[in-house]
């Protein structure tokens, strides 16, 4: 499966399970992404996704989104979208 870089991971809340993550790309609820890191290996869907402690749909490029994902990520992993 081809991948599009998304965006980059800025920020990591461990006991919320959240990755603060900086865009540069559109992404969508419903998408699957690949977060990919010197020790971070993760594939899984967006379930939910927020900006400025809103939900939202989908979010473009620039934009601040928090996702809630399994395993912990690390600042600077990045973010690829799977087609």
């Amino acid at each position: 499966m081809a991948e599009v870089e998304v965006g980059k991971v800025t920020h990591f809340f461990n006991k919320a399970n959240v990755a603060g993550i900086k865009l540069s790309g559109q992404l969508s609820v419903g998408d699957t992404i690949h977060i990919l890191g010197h020790t971070t290996d993760l594939t899984e869907t967006v379930d939910s996704m927020q900006v400025e402690h809103e939900s939202v749909q989908t979010a473009g490029a620039e934009a601040e989104v928090g996702l809630k994902v399994d395993e912990h990520v690390r600042e600077h992993d990045t973010v690829y979208l799977v087609k």
